[in-house]
């Protein structure tokens, strides 16, 4: 006997189906389901925020964390729930998924980290028609910005509340004031006392 071991993968139609009663989100890559960690008051208040103001600035349709994001890649699919995004060319209402955002947003945390800013943004940034992908800290007023350029993706970082976010792509400016209303850090609050 060899030391192989036989999976049960499961189709992607199936995993459609299943989420749309299940009480926990999966994400779902290859065949494979990854339940996903439940997340803190900050990290949904920022979340929040983000679809908020895109919500309010936006012609185009921002969805929050319960849609999902359809990767298709030579070797497999996968299916992402990132906390915001917003598309141009919405798939049907029936859809639970999106194949063709524009931006994409993920809120980072110590244990999401590593996965948001590898796996995840290797695998969005093969979206056709993507042209941001957002990384927003929970612990300080920072966001990581890959804007595709015609030499390909670039990094930026936009630092501290007075920092205004230029969105030219979807047409508005976000000011990370905005992304961080409401939210204090330790030290802020120590400060006040």
């Amino acid at each position: 006997m060899t030391g192989a071991r036989k999976w049960n993968l499961m189709t992607e139609q199936d995993y459609l189906a299943g989420e749309l009663v299940s009480s926990v989100k999966h994400e779902y890559i290859g065949g494979t389901l990854h339940a996903m960690a439940g997340a803190g008051n900050r990290h949904h208040t920022i979340a929040d925020n983000i679809t908020g103001e895109l919500r309010t600035r936006l012609k185009g349709r921002p969805f929050n964390s319960d849609t999902k994001v359809h990767i298709r890649l030579p070797t497999h699919t996968r299916y992402y729930y990132p906390d915001a995004l917003v598309v141009c060319r919405s798939n049907p209402e029936t859809d639970s998924f999106q194949d063709d955002p524009v931006v994409v947003v993920e809120v980072l945390s110590d244990s999401t980290r590593r996965l948001d800013d590898g796996e995840k943004r290797d695998g969005y940034l093969t979206i056709p028609s993507l042209r941001v992908y957002l990384l927003v800290e929970q612990d300080e007023a920072a966001v990581i910005v890959y804007r595709r350029t015609e030499q390909g993706f670039v990094r930026e970082v936009y630092v501290g509340r007075d920092a205004v976010l230029q969105l030219p792509e979807i047409g508005i400016e976000l000011p990370l004031a905005e992304i961080y209303e409401r939210i204090e850090w330790p030290s802020e609050s120590e400060s006040l006392e």
